[in-house]
């Protein structure tokens, strides 16, 4: 599913990440720990394409493509998702309008098909049962005036409604209540054709996934134990 081959990595010329190398296989959920400043959002990011970060040397293999070159928005529509610790606020574009748009550009992309009316609505209201979310949510402006808890929901609908092929999750924990951090827990757990890498400081959360393995980054490095 994703490979990274000495991978080093800088922040306005501050080395970030030092010759990292892993892979991650299909269906896996991976931990991904280290203290502060260690380099997971870092890494999170690089993954992602956030162009803040300068890939100095090194490759990342995506289901056998080098997507090392890619931005952003490529890699999203070639199904990966990256749910951030912060997300913006975009006032004035709805839930609901920002879901279509995505799944459109999702649906195209992948199968050259057109995502009718019909379709979308139709999964976007299974998706928002199934995660207890009002439908007076859809209408309001992305994160706008959502509460910490309420913006993981929504960040859950977005990762169900585009159902990526790798999801890499920053603190997902951060800022949820007990009740969503087992919500989290569970569209993980049932969303089996989907790889994850989390990031997560909380115990109590990492056991209610389950990790498949943990890679633990130190400085930059990955630590071999």
């Amino acid at each position: 599913m994703l490979e990274i081959k000495n991978l080093t990595v800088t922040l306005s010329d501050k080395e970030l990440l030092k010759n990292i190398s892993l892979k991650v296989d299909t269906g896996a959920r991976i931990l991904l720990s280290g203290h502060n400043g260690s380099g997971k959002s870092t890494l999170a990011n690089t993954i992602a394409g956030n162009p803040s970060y300068t890939t100095k040397s090194g490759n990342i293999i995506f289901n056998g493509t080098d997507i090392t070159s890619e931005n952003a928005t490529t890699r999203a529509l070639m199904g990966i998702f990256l749910g951030s610790q912060h997300v913006p606020e975009i006032p004035g574009l709805t839930v609901l309008s920002f879901l279509k748009h995505s799944c459109i550009a999702h649906t195209h992309f992948q199968t050259g098909k057109d995502l009718s009316m019909g379709e979308f609505l139709s999964k976007i209201e299974e998706a928002r049962t199934k995660l207890n979310i009002p439908q007076q949510w859809l209408n309001r402006s992305v994160n706008v005036g959502f509460s910490g808890g309420e913006r993981k929901k929504i960040m859950l609908l977005q990762l169900i409604m585009t159902n990526p092929k790798l999801a890499i999750l920053d603190e997902p924990d951060s800022g949820a209540d007990l009740q969503t951090q087992q919500l989290i827990a569970e569209t993980i757990k049932s969303m089996s054709d989907t790889t994850f890498i989390f990031i997560s400081h909380q115990q109590g959360f990492t056991d209610l996934i389950t990790p498949t393995n943990t890679i633990t980054l130190s400085d930059g490095k990955i630590v071999v134990k």
